[in-house]
C-alpha cells in the first residue's frame, strides 16, 4: 500500500466539443523535463542559498550584513517550493484536475465560488498572514538573530507549509469541511469533540491578539486610525467594481485599489495639521470596541463585497512592501549588530518577554514557520473557493513560503533598529514608566554590553517617525515600522520621508492583521455552525442568515471579550497573552497534523508518513513543554498561577501596589486575567493530548489495516478550466483561449449562469 493513484473519471455529462479541462499528463511531463539552462539556474539558486547559510551560521564576526538573510531565505524557498513541495504533491496529494472542487459543485455565490488563482493566492495569503509573522520575530530578537532565522526558514519548508498545504487538500476533498468537523469524521466522537473544544477556544485567543495587535499599533495615532480606516470603502468598491462593473478586469482593479491606498496615507499627513486629528486620536478601549463591531459586519458579509477583495488588496501591498524592503535591504546592506545568540536564550529573563529558547522561542514565532491559524483558513475559506486542485500547491505551500519571507524581513527590520530604543519600544509601560526619562533609565539599567538608550534619540526618531512618543509601542508593528522606515529613507526621500514609511508601515501591517481578524471570525463562525449543527442541523446550512450571524455573535463575543481584558491588562497585554497566543496556535498546529497523519495512513501510506509525523512530534514536544512552565513554573513571570498568587497574596497582605500594577484595581485585573489565562493554558494542553493520543491510536489501526474508513465526498468531474501556477503555462494560456472561444458559443454554460437557472428553477 504505496502510492496512491489519482481517480479517474468519465465525462458523461459534460456538454459536445467542451475543450479538456486540464493539460494532458505528456504535456505536464514535458514541462517539467530538465535542460541544460534548468539545472544551471538551480545550481546557481543552491550556490546563494548556501552562501547566505554560511555568512549566517558559520562565518560570523561581531556584526552581520542584512544581505546574507535575504540570500538564504529566497534561496531555501525556492529550493524547498520546487522539490520538497512537488514531492509532496505528485507522492502524497496526487491532485487530480479532473476531479471538480467544492467551489464548483457547491457554488451558491456566496460562501462557495470558483475564484481566480491570482485573487485566491492573496485572499488566503492575506488571512493567514496576521500579526504572527510580524510580533513574533520582532519579539524574539532579544534572542539574537540566528535562533529565529533557523527556525523560520528551516520550520517553515518542512513543517509549517506541509501543514498549510495538506489540511487545504483533505478539506478540498471533503466539500471544505471545517477543521473541527475533519476532526470529528476522522477522530470519531470523543477525539473530535476534544478537537472542537480545543480549535474553538484556541480560535478565540488567536484572533483576540490579532486584534490587539492592531488596536496597539492605531492607538493615539491619527495618521494610522484615518488611512486604515480609508481601506474599508476602498475595498468595498473594488467588490463591487470587480463584481458588477468590470467582471473579471483583476488589473484595472488593482491599478485603482493601489492609486486609493497611497493617497489614504499620503492624506494622513495632512490629516495631523486639522481639528479631524483629535477626534481620530483614539483610547485602545474604544479601538478595541470598533474592531469587535467591525469583525461582526465584516464576517457576515459575502466574501466577495469586503474580505477577497480587501485581502488581494492587501496582498499587493504587502508582498509589495516586503519586496522593496528586501531589494532595499540588498541595496542599503544595513549592518546587524545584534549577536547571534544573546543571553536571553538561556537566562529567559528577557524584558520583551520571559522565557528561554527552549521551548518559547518556537511558540514566540509561530506564524511564518508553523501556525495551527492557518489550517482553519485552509479548513474554512480557502477550499470553498479554489479553482482546482492542482492550484492547492501554489496556495497552500507557496503562500506559507511568503508569510515566511514576511517574517524574515521583520526579524531584519527589528535586528536594524537601534537597541536601546529596541528595549524601549518593547518592554511594558510599567517597566518603562511610558516616559522618556524613565525609559531610559530601565533599558540602561539591562547592563546589556553594546546597549545604551539615549533620551535625545528615543525623542529623536519619535519625531521623525510623527509620533509624539515610542516608548512601550509594544506589539511588534510599530517597531517594525521604525525599522523599515529606518531602511527605506536611506533609498527614498531622506529624513523628511520617514513619517511617510513609517506610517506606510503601520497602515500594511494594521490591514493585513484586520483581515485576518474578519478570516478567522468567519472561520471561527464555520467551525461552530458545523459543531451545533450535530445538535440543530439548520445551522450547518451556511446560507441561512439567522444561524449566520448567530454563531458569528458568540464568536465575536468571545474574542471581543479578551481583547478588552488585554487591552486593560497592566501588565502589558501583549507581553502576557502572546506567549498563550504562541502556544495556542503550536496546539492547534498539532491538532491539524494529526488529523493529516490520519487521513493519509488510511489513504495507504507508510513511510511517506514521517513527513507529517516528525513535525508533528517536535510541535507537541515543544508545546506541551511551554504549556507546563506556563501552568506549573513557580517564576511569576513565566507560569500564570505563579503571578495569580503572587498577586492574590500580596492583595491579602494589603499591599495598595505591586510591581507594575500601580493601584489595588490594577492588582484585581491581573488576578483575574492570570486565572483566566491559567484555565485556558489548561483546557488547551489536555484537549490537544487527547486529539493527539486518538489520533495516533487511529493510525496504527490504519496502518495494521483496521478502522480504515473514506471520508472524502463522492467525486463529481469538473467542467471549468483553471491553469494551476501564479503565471500561466504557453500551453495553459492556449488551452484558456478554446474555452473563452467554447464559453463565447455557450454562454448559458458559465458557472455562474448555471446558479442562476438553477435558483430561478
Amino acid at each position: 500500500m504505496g502510492t496512491v493513484p489519482p481517480h479517474r473519471y468519465k465525462h458523461s455529462d459534460i456538454p459536445e466539443g467542451m475543450p479538456p479541462v486540464s493539460l494532458s499528463d505528456e504535456e505536464r511531463a514535458r514541462q517539467q523535463r530538465w535542460t541544460p539552462l534548468r539545472v544551471t539556474i538551480w545550481i546557481l539558486i543552491s550556490a546563494v542559498a548556501g552562501l547566505g547559510w554560511w555568512m549566517l551560521a558559520i562565518r560570523r564576526g561581531e556584526t552581520v550584513n542584512g544581505i546574507w538573510f535575504v540570500f538564504a531565505a529566497v534561496g531555501s524557498y525556492f529550493i524547498g517550493y520546487r522539490f520538497y513541495a512537488k514531492y509532496i504533491q505528485d507522492k502524497l496529494v496526487h491532485s487530480d484536475d479532473s476531479r471538480a472542487t467544492p467551489a464548483e459543485y457547491d457554488y451558491n455565490g456566496r460562501d462557495f465560488v470558483p475564484t481566480d488563482r491570482r485573487i485566491l493566492y492573496g485572499h488566503h495569503f492575506a488571512a493567514i498572514a496576521g500579526a504572527g509573522p510580524l510580533v513574533g520575530p520582532v519579539l524574539s530578537a532579544q534572542m539574537g538573530y540566528l535562533p529565529s532565522t533557523i527556525w523560520i526558514i528551516v520550520g517553515v519548508i518542512l513543517a509549517g507549509a506541509v501543514q498549510d498545504y495538506l489540511v487545504l487538500v483533505i478539506s478540498m476533498r471533503r466539500g471544505g469541511r471545517s477543521l473541527g468537523q475533519l476532526a470529528k469524521d476522522e477522530l470519531g466522537r470523543f477525539g473530535g469533540i476534544a478537537a472542537l473544544i480545543a480549535t474553538l477556544t484556541i480560535m478565540l485567543i488567536i484572533v483576540a491578539i490579532l486584534a490587539m495587535v492592531v488596536v496597539n499599533s492605531l492607538a493615539a495615532s491619527s495618521w494610522g486610525v484615518w488611512s486604515v480606516g480609508l481601506t474599508i470603502p476602498i475595498a468595498l468598491l473594488m467588490g463591487f467594481y470587480l463584481r458588477y462593473l468590470r467582471p473579471g478586469k483583476v488589473l484595472e482593479v488593482s491599478i485603482i485599489g493601489i492609486v486609493l491606498l497611497v493617497l489614504a496615507i499620503a492624506s494622513g499627513a495632512w490629516i495631523e495639521n486639522t481639528a479631524v486629528a483629535s477626534a481620530l486620536h483614539l483610547s485602545k478601549p474604544f479601538l478595541a470596541w470598533a474592531i469587535i463591531i467591525y469583525g461582526f459586519i465584516a464576517a457576515v458579509l459575502p466574501v466577495w463585497m469586503l474580505l477577497a477583495p480587501r485581502d488581494y488588496l492587501s496582498t499587493f501591498m504587502k508582498v509589495g512592501v516586503i519586496a522593496m524592503l528586501a531589494v532595499s535591504i540588498v541595496i542599503v546592506r544595513p549592518i546587524i549588530h545584534v549577536p547571534a545568540m544573546t543571553v536571553y536564550a538561556t537566562t529567559g529573563a528577557g524584558p520583551v518577554f520571559s522565557g528561554k529558547l527552549f521551548p518559547f522561542l518556537f511558540v514566540t514565532i509561530a506564524c511564518g514557520a508553523l501556525s495551527g491559524f492557518h489550517a482553519t483558513i485552509s479548513s474554512g475559506t480557502t477550499p470553498k473557493l479554489i479553482e482546482k486542485e492542482s492550484q492547492a500547491r501554489l496556495i497552500g505551500y507557496r503562500g506559507m513560503l511568503m508569510e515566511s519571507f514576511v517574517a524574515i524581513m521583520a526579524l531584519v527590520a527589528a535586528l536594524s533598529v537601534d537597541r536601546g530604543i529596541y528595549f524601549a519600544m518593547n518592554s511594558p509601560a510599567g517597566a518603562t514608566g511610558n516616559t522618556v526619562q524613565s525609559a531610559v533609565a530601565y533599558v540602561n539599567s539591562l547592563g546589556l554590553s553594546g546597549v545604551h538608550a539615549d533620551a535625545n534619540a528615543l525623542t529623536t526618531t519619535a519625531k521623525l517617525v510623527g509620533e509624539t512618543s515610542i516608548v512601550s509601542r509594544t506589539g511588534g508593528a510599530p517597531t517594525l515600522a521604525v525599522g523599515l522606515a529606518t531602511i527605506m529613507h536611506k533609498i527614498f526621500g531622506g529624513e523628511a520621508m520617514m513619517s511617510f514609511w513609517y506610517h506606510f508601515a503601520i497602515m500594511f501591517e494594521a490591514l493585513f492583521i484586520l483581515t485576518s481578524v474578519d478570516a478567522g471570525t468567519r472561520v471561527a463562525r464555520f467551525m461552530l455552525s458545523d459543531a451545533l449543527g450535530n445538535f440543530w442541523p439548520r445551522l450547518q446550512d451556511h446560507s441561512w442568515k439567522i444561524g449566520s450571524w448567530l454563531t458569528t455573535a458568540i464568536m465575536v463575543a468571545g474574542w471581543g471579550s479578551i481583547l478588552l481584558m488585554g487591552v486593560t491588562d497592566p501588565l502589558g497585554g501583549i507581553n502576557t497573552l502572546f506567549p498563550l497566543f504562541g502556544i495556542a496556535n503550536q496546539l492547534l498546529a498539532a491538532v491539524a497534523l494529526s488529523i493529516c497523519l490520519v487521513v493519509f495512513a488510511r489513504a495507504g501510506h507508510k513511510w511517506r508518513l514521517l513527513i507529517i509525523f516528525v513535525p508533528m512530534l517536535f510541535t507537541a514536544i515543544i508545546t506541551v513543554y511551554g504549556s507546563w512552565l506556563k501552568i506549573f513554573s513557580p517564576d511569576p513571570k513565566i507560569g500564570y498561577w505563579a503571578n495569580h498568587m503572587t498577586y492574590k497574596r500580596a492583595i491579602a497582605a494589603g499591599q495598595a501596589s505591586l510591581g507594575q500594577a500601580k493601584n489595588i484595581d490594577q492588582m484585581h485585573t491581573v488576578v483575574g486575567n492570570t486565572a483566566i489565562q491559567g484555565t485556558m493554558s489548561i483546557i488547551f494542553v489536555v484537549c490537544t493530548l487527547i486529539v493527539m493520543i486518538v489520533a495516533c491510536s487511529r493510525t496504527v489501526q490504519a496502518l495494521r489495516g483496521r478502522n480504515i474508513i473514506d471520508t472524502e465526498d463522492p467525486a463529481k468531474a469538473s467542467t471549468i478550466f483553471a491553469p494551476s501556477g501564479l503565471m500561466p503555462t504557453k500551453a495553459e494560456r492556449d488551452l484558456q483561449a478554446e474555452w473563452d472561444a467554447f464559453y463565447e458559443k455557450h454562454p448559458d454554460l458559465d458557472l455562474e449562469s448555471v446558479h442562476k437557472d438553477k435558483e430561478h428553477a
